[in-house]
């Protein structure tokens, strides 16, 4: 099975370029993102927990997303793999990653990072914002989340060179030469 972690900044183009990865290889996509944002408009208890932890621009406890992403993971049938999509976004949340899938006879396949300096973040972010009204893209609440991206998620870099499984990619350009870059570290 193909197994796949995207990486990157907010705004770093991970849920476009997802879409695309998952079109072209017949994979799954979990983005905890979706996962969280369906959870709050339903209300659910999950969904008041997480929106507490978001409006704050913090991540959400290890222990509830593992749980969560095992559930979805679990509910695939006949997979022929998955992109993790925000997620993992600490190592001890990649380390736990790993134990699910190992728990299942899984693994990761790779790890994109999509690389994208802060300046084009903060503007594509901002713009993504009045385009589509959500509240988290405002500039206050995108460096506090640009901050804990940088303190507590940046480290995965080493993590998965460590695992061998580490491929950067450049995320400023087309997006058909991004993709195609992700095609080849894929490949």
């Amino acid at each position: 099975m193909l197994n796949i972690v995207i990486f990157g900044a907010p705004g770093s183009g991970k849920g476009t370029q997802s879409e695309r990865i998952v079109e072209k290889y017949g994979i799954n996509h979990i983005s905890t993102g979706d996962v969280l944002r369906a959870e709050i408009k339903n209300n659910t208890e999950l969904g008041k927990t997480a929106k507490g932890y978001i409006d704050q621009g913090q991540l959400i406890p290890d222990s509830l997303m593992i749980d969560i992403l095992a559930s979805v993971f679990d509910s695939f049938q006949d997979s022929k793999g998955v992109i993790f999509d925000g997620f993992p976004r600490t190592i001890p949340q990649a380390e736990a990653l790993k134990v699910m899938l190992k728990e299942r006879g899984q693994d990761i396949s790779v790890m994109l990072d999509l690389d994208v300096p802060e300046e084009e973040l903060m503007t594509r972010l901002i713009k993504r914002g009045q385009e589509s009204g959500r509240a988290d893209d405002n500039e206050e609440t995108i460096k506090k989340r640009l901050v804990v991206y940088n303190t507590q998620t940046s480290p995965l870099k080493e993590f998965y060179k460590g695992e061998g499984k580490y491929k950067h990619i450049q995320g400023l350009g087309t997006m058909d030469g991004i993709f195609a870059d992700i095609c080849k570290a894929i490949g």
